[in-house]
């Protein structure tokens, strides 16, 4: 198996690198699958302990200059890679003012990624500072709320409906609160959509940590960001950018 990638372009390695810190800051561990066209970073724990699931692809043309890879045959051609994103989030911004990074696959005790950076001969401090991009207004409602909430209790529940409105709730033995959310936009859903009753609502219990460790972490800064709802099963959420998207599950609690 081989594997070795350049990128030049100063504004992608800097948003690859605020893509891998959100996935750094939603899972420890996680498998890597690089194929000739994308990059995925995959997690799926057990459902049955709470675990949550998420998929990130990346179009490797959008971030690399160059992309080589050879997989196990040609009818095989993918390696995949349990990695630490913490580890590759701190690799990352200790050259983010690099002319050129390389990434390539070598082989010391056990195969490992290994980033070599071009830095400049300038000092760091003639750069500009990398301006850190935070959630959108309304995201950063959403998690101000999530916030509050966690002070009052583990659990929240989710609910939503085709009419455009977003409950959160936390009802518990000495206090109950619900935030209204009103007017969201709702994707098509698809030919029968004019029978879904717009009204009713869909629900899920959470672990209220798990969402606020999504939304804590993002730094996609993401165009669209998407919340589909699995009534009492799960919640699936989207965040989509011109390159990325990203892909995060959170299983209902009893």
């Amino acid at each position: 198996m081989k594997f070795r990638g350049k990128i030049i372009d100063v504004a992608c390695l800097n948003h690859f690198t605020r893509v891998i810190t959100t996935i750094s800051k939603l899972t420890k561990t996680c498998v890597l699958r690089l194929t000739p066209d994308n990059l995925f970073f995959i997690l799926s724990e057990k459902v049955a302990n709470g675990g949550v699931s998420m998929w990130c692809e990346l179009a490797q043309a959008n971030f690399f200059d160059e992309f080589q890879m050879e997989g196990v045959s040609e009818d095989d051609n993918e390696i995949c890679l349990e990695v630490a994103p913490e580890n590759l989030a701190r690799a990352l911004k200790t050259v983010q003012n690099a002319k050129a990074l390389k990434v390539k696959l070598t082989k010391k005790h056990c195969p490992c990624l290994t980033f070599a950076a071009d830095l400049p001969t300038l000092s760091r401090a003639s750069y500009a500072r990398l301006r850190r991009q935070y959630l959108p207004p309304s995201a950063q409602t959403l998690k101000n709320v999530v916030d509050r909430m966690k002070n009052l209790s583990n659990f929240l529940v989710l609910e939503a409906n085709m009419n455009g409105e977003m409950n959160l709730k936390i009802d518990t033995d000495l206090v109950s609160v619900t935030t209204h959310f009103k007017d969201l936009g709702n994707p098509p859903w698809g030919d029968d959509g004019s029978q879904k009753d717009c009204e009713v609502l869909a629900q899920v219990r959470l672990d209220v940590r798990r969402l606020q460790q999504f939304l804590t972490g993002q730094q996609v800064n993401p165009t669209k960001a998407l919340c589909n709802l699995v009534h009492h099963r799960l919640v699936h959420l989207i965040l989509l950018h011109e390159d990325v998207s990203l892909q995060y599950f959170i299983p209902a609690v009893a």
